[in-house]
C-alpha cells in the first residue's frame, strides 16, 4: 500500500476482558491470523504494556480494509477476540499527516 494523506486505514484497540489468561496456543493462533492478514494487506500490530514483564493488557492494530464492514470481519475473526480473551473495538482512520523517515539519533536514516 502506498500511504498518502488522506488513506483510510482501520484501528482496532483491543481490551482485556477480565482475568482468563490466553495460552501459549492461542497467542500463536492469533500471530498466525495476523500474518496470514498482513501477506494480503497493509497492517501493523502491537500491544500495550511490557513485554519483559509479562504485564501486557491490550493491543492495537491498524490495517488495511476495503470498508467498515471488511474492518469488522478481519478483526472479529481473530482467534484471541472469537475466544473472549480481549474485546475490541475498530474505528475509521483518516491519515492526516505522513512525515518523511526522521534522520535524528533516535531514528537514524537507514542505510
Amino acid at each position: 500500500m502506498n500511504l498518502k494523506e488522506g488513506s483510510i486505514l482501520y484501528v482496532r484497540i483491543d481490551y482485556k476482558t477480565g482475568d482468563k489468561e490466553e495460552t501459549q496456543q492461542d497467542a500463536l493462533d492469533s500471530m498466525e491470523y495476523l500474518q496470514r492478514i498482513a501477506q494480503e494487506r497493509y497492517l501493523l500490530a502491537g500491544i500495550f504494556g511490557n513485554m519483559e514483564m509479562e504485564n501486557m493488557d491490550g493491543a492495537m492494530i491498524l490495517f488495511e480494509a476495503k470498508d467498515f464492514e471488511e474492518a469488522q470481519r478481519i478483526a472479529n475473526n481473530d482467534p484471541l477476540i472469537k475466544r473472549e480473551f480481549y474485546r475490541c473495538e475498530v474505528h475509521q482512520w483518516n491519515l492526516m499527516i505522513l512525515s518523511e523517515v526522521p534522520t535524528n539519533k533516535y531514528y537514524p536514516r537507514a542505510q
